[in-house]
């Protein structure tokens, strides 16, 4: 399809440049501490599309002693955001969610749609404190479980007590949880150690989900191609589909993994 966005943004993108899906962005204006504003969001979709990425899941913070965005507020967001796309002739599907805070109360507050699942489907996106205890997130995943919901643990690299033991993340696997990493911490840019923990989860196959976890355009943008060209060259076409692709789709379609 040739588009504005297509011939003007397309010169960046990296010869790995595929059909990616970002499942954890910060991407709708004004709403927590992503996007400050339209102009910010639609650059922020640019820089995606250049990036490779034609679909997201859209995920504000959703945390406890909060004004949090509501499904009705999120969905004009992204109708205004899509409308927008349309008039600068350049596409990314978007789909609702949150980046939800675990709290004891979590399940109740989407069941009383105080919360979102991904993409309406029954899986959600969780994070914890970094310092939290393991039995704590053990406890928290599988809370979710029992209530009904596929727990997908966000940027699980960034978690203490999980990246001083591996196997933990393993434990979580396969108690149904699924595991989510950043991007931006495979290819190191929040520090060495994050950076190991990040690839020797990829090595032991443990991840389910890469995304970008973006919050802005400078520091936090919505980069993708050179992660996916890396994990293709070190782990596979196969891996890098299934990561980016194939298990984001699943998501969305509300299947198993």
């Amino acid at each position: 399809m040739k588009t504005k966005a297509g011939t003007g943004y397309r010169n960046r993108i990296s010869k790995n440049y595929g059909d990616y899906t970002d499942i954890h962005i910060h991407i709708i204006p004004g709403v927590d501490d992503g996007s400050e504003n339209l102009d910010m969001s639609m650059e922020m979709l640019r820089h995606a599309y250049a990036e490779g990425i034609r679909r997201m899941i859209v995920t504000p913070h959703n945390k406890p002693m909060r004004r949090n965005a509501g499904r009705e507020k999120l969905q004009e967001m992204i109708s205004m955001l899509q409308a927008q796309m349309r008039r600068e002739r350049f596409e990314i599907e978007l789909y609702p969610g949150n980046e939800l805070y675990y709290r004891a109360e979590l399940a109740q507050c989407l069941e009383q749609g105080k919360a979102v699942t991904m993409a309406d489907s029954s899986y959600v996106l969780i994070e914890f404190q970094p310092g939290d205890r393991w039995e704590y997130i053990r406890d928290g995943v599988n809370a979710m479980l029992m209530a009904g919901y596929r727990p997908i643990l966000a940027h699980a690299e960034r978690y203490q007590e999980l990246g001083r033991d591996l196997d933990r993340v393993a434990r979580l696997r396969e108690m149904g949880c699924y595991i989510q990493v950043n991007a931006s911490d495979i290819m190191g840019r929040w520090g060495m150690g994050i950076k190991h923990c990040t690839r020797q989860l990829l090595k032991r196959r443990l991840v389910d989900f890469v995304a970008t976890d973006a919050h802005n355009i400078s520091d936090r943008a919505p980069d993708m191609a050179a992660c996916a060209a890396y994990i293709s060259r070190k782990y596979g076409e196969a891996y890098l589909h299934k990561l980016l692709t194939e298990n984001p789709a699943k998501v969305i379609n509300d299947e198993y993994l």
